[in-house]
């Protein structure tokens, strides 16, 4: 869907309203014994440990158009990993001294595939008794993401979970960086919530609570995305408050299996895991336990 841009607000002083996007995100995987389950929670803690969670962070600073002022993150132990970062709105310089023209609109930025990252200032510092930590800053805004490696005691079910948020002051948006993080964990279940508080002022006086139209997440996610999953809105638009979940819609067994080939299980035993993986993906989708 194309979003039509609307006209810019003349405004009396600083844009003050504040723009959070927060995702859920849940990759579930079965591993049939313990030592294949903790094989399972070390892929993930690598796979998605705080040095690459900096750099998928940096790449949605770039994309909404932000300077990184200060990134904080630490590893666990053991397991899971935390970024935060504080980043600001101001003119982004290229290496020729020359300003980087970044779209300040809503429509859907890029994907993980599509997008090409620049460089980020980053400092790193060693803190005693820890794992490495970057530190990083933008400023009147952040971007956060702490993960959730866990597993079921005995049904041989892991779920791995990623949470971020993206929340920003004035006019960039973190709606532009939706389809970058999507690609970047391709997750098998998701939830996502954006919303605007707060209010600013044209130069007339008048207060306007959001700037820009929006009638569901779903506008500013790719057509790939649309067709990969199936999505449920839950939206309070007098409140600017928009909520989507997606549950991905194909299944292949081998794409849950950790460690075995669904060639190496019987029939009965491919059943009885389809079952269980689908049960755990329907649970976290609604909600709910499913007796």
């Amino acid at each position: 869907m194309k979003i039509k841009p609307v006209e810019k607000l003349k405004l009396y002083g600083f844009n003050n309203l504040t723009k959070t996007l927060s995702f859920n995100f849940y990759d579930i995987c079965y591993a049939k014994d313990h030592e294949q389950k903790q094989k399972y929670i070390e892929y993930i803690d690598e796979e998605y440990n705080a040095k690459r969670l900096v750099t998928i962070l940096s790449e949605v600073s770039n994309i909404i158009g932000a300077n990184i002022l200060n990134i904080a993150n630490q590893d666990y132990d053991p397991q899971g990993a935390s970024v935060t970062m504080l980043v600001a709105e101001n003119e982004i310089i290229n290496e020729d001294d020359q300003p980087v023209n970044m779209s300040q609109t809503e429509a859907p930025g890029p994907d993980a595939e599509s997008f090409e990252s620049g460089e980020t200032s980053q400092s790193q510092q060693k803190t005693p008794g820890s794992k490495e930590s970057v530190v990083g800053h933008l400023d009147k805004s952040h971007i956060t993401v702490h993960t959730y490696p866990e597993n079921h005691p005995d049904r041989g079910i892991s779920t791995f979970r990623a949470d971020i948020d993206v929340s920003t002051c004035g006019e960039i948006s973190p709606l532009k960086a939706l389809n970058y993080l999507i690609t970047s964990f391709e997750p098998d279940i998701a939830y996502i919530d954006y919303r605007v508080r707060g209010f600013t002022r044209d130069v007339n006086g008048d207060k306007f609570y959001i700037d820009h139209k929006i009638n569901s997440i779903q506008n500013f996610m790719s057509g790939k995305t649309r067709e990969a999953y199936d999505m449920i809105d839950v939206n309070v638009y007098q409140e600017n408050i928009f909520h989507t979940k997606m549950l991905l819609r194909e299944f292949d067994l081998n794409h849950y299996l950790f460690g075995t080939d669904k060639k190496e299980l019987t029939p009965r035993e491919r059943g009885k895991i389809k079952q269980r993986i689908k049960k755990e993906m329907l649970e976290i989708f609604y909600g709910r336990n499913m007796n």
